[in-house]
């Protein structure tokens, strides 16, 4: 996962903005960057007994993430080199962090420690034709252990520098597979949001680190968070796993992703009924349009827009792609942002019968205050297949948003991510061992398989 996970089409519209605007860093002068940054990066264990995971993070700076979920950025250069900043906030937060990459060693406020010698493999592997990049990370030792495949969320980011979890599984003893999604990274092909083709790369990754594992394998199964909780049950029903974690997933279609978030921000802003149908009617528009961007949905588009512009609710229009379209005026700017658009996102695709359909364990891990992929009616629909028999569990953490972060909420507004909550990565550690999981988990609300 990248610094912190983009959801659906705002990546992908990110990414457009950027070529559009022919704006960029030059290839040379990034790569200096990050080969100086990478030296630190890696698992340590420090002198207290305590561990802790230093990973790329947002310019020149790096991320210490420890497993309770507190984490802190801090640069290695300049006169602020080593000073920590709580969470997202760029507020100190008293420590300072210290690396010495000749000697892998760190020192975290006086406590010293060393990297771990995690085993890790780098691989190329094959999927339609396309040639993937992949990484096994191993824990230390020769017995079998579980392996996790991670998945993606829909960001451009290359998996294989920025996602943390490739790391923090084997620290805690389960076996990881990251790769970058096809055209991403250092992985060929096109960008795609082709839930389909996005499986059957899944696949192909599972199989890849089976190969890789061999005997050390006692069980393996998905990670798939955001995007990748519509993806990992698809590849299941291809290639059965032993187990399924899905973080900040939906059960629901990408439109009603949309719908679903436009609500809960209507909702919060206070407004009433009425406000609420015109959203939800200027939703609609936004989803036809996103089916067919056809002239002649837009000119529809464009009306039902004109009609409601003038309220005082419109601006509080967010949603995950609907606002995005809002911006456009004419059909000369929709042609031009239509055709970044074109990735193959299944605006449709109903996952629920996937889901259930799926033998294996399955945990989805949600946040209950999440705007950009709203969790309440996907735990509901998780909840009616859990009552029909099906095994999965669910566990929803109160006071984090997409991600599953805790947050604080600024004057206007806006949320700046703090931690993630403890018992997130335990959780799905233990997961990852057996399906059975512990009681409690920090404040999660957990609802378990019935027997």
């Amino acid at each position: 996962m990248a610094e912190r996970t983009i959801h659906l089409v705002r990546a992908w519209v990110a990414m457009a903005a950027l070529a559009l605007c022919g704006l960029g860093v030059s290839p040379a002068s990034q790569a200096a960057e990050e080969l100086a940054l990478d030296c630190g990066v890696g698992t340590y264990r420090l002198d207290d007994g305590s561990s802790l995971d230093v990973g790329p993070s947002a310019g020149s700076s790096l991320r210490w993430r420890r497993p309770d979920g507190t984490s802190g950025a801090f640069s290695t250069t300049g006169p602020e080199a080593g000073v920590s900043s709580l969470g997202w906030t760029k507020r100190p937060d008293g420590q300072r962090v210290r690396i010495d990459c000749a000697k892998a060693q760190i020192d975290v406020d006086g406590v010293r420690g060393r990297r771990l010698a995690l085993a890790t493999t780098e691989v190329r592997f094959t999927s339609d034709g396309t040639t993937l990049a992949g990484r096994l990370v191993m824990p230390e030792g020769d017995g079998p252990v579980p392996v996790v495949v991670l998945l993606q969320g829909s960001e451009h980011d290359s998996a294989m520098r920025f996602d943390s979890m490739q790391r923090r599984f084997p620290a805690a003893g389960v076996g990881a597979f990251v790769f970058d999604k096809r055209g991403t990274g250092a992985s060929g092909g096109r960008y795609s949001q082709d839930f389909d083709q996005l499986a059957r790369d899944a696949v192909a990754a599972l199989q890849e680190a089976r190969r890789l594992v061999g005997t050390r394998v006692a069980r393996i199964g998905f990670h798939g968070p955001s995007q990748g909780g519509w993806i990992a049950p698809l590849a299941a029903r291809i290639a059965p796993v032993d187990f399924i974690i899905v973080g900040f997933g939906l059960a629901v279609s990408v439109l009603d992703e949309d719908r679903e978030a436009v609500a809960m921000n209507i909702a919060a802003a206070g407004h009433g009924p009425q406000a609420m149908a015109g959203a939800m009617a200027l939703v609609d528009a936004c989803g036809a349009l996103a089916v067919n961007p056809a002239p002649q949905v837009f000119e529809r588009f464009a009306r039902v827009r004109q009609r409601f512009a003038g309220e005082p609710w419109f601006k509080d229009v967010r949603g995950d792609f609907c606002y995005l379209l809002l911006g456009l005026k004419t059909q000369e700017e929709f042609a031009e942002f239509a055709q970044h658009l074109n990735a193959g996102t299944p605006w449709l695709f109903d996952p629920l019968a996937t889901i259930g359909a799926v033998t294996a364990p399955q945990l989805w891990i949600l946040a209950q205050d999440d705007l950009e992929a709203p969790a309440a009616e996907t735990a509901r629909r998780l909840a009616v297949l859990r009552m029909a028999g099906r095994p999965i569990a669910t566990a929803v953490f109160p006071w984090t948003e997409h991600g599953i972060y805790e947050y604080e909420t600024a004057a206007d507004g806006s949320r700046l991510s703090t931690r993630q909550p403890d018992g997130y990565l335990r959780m799905m550690v233990d997961f990852a061992f057996g399906p059975v999981l512990k009681p409690v988990y920090g404040t999660a609300a957990l609802a378990r398989p019935h027997r």
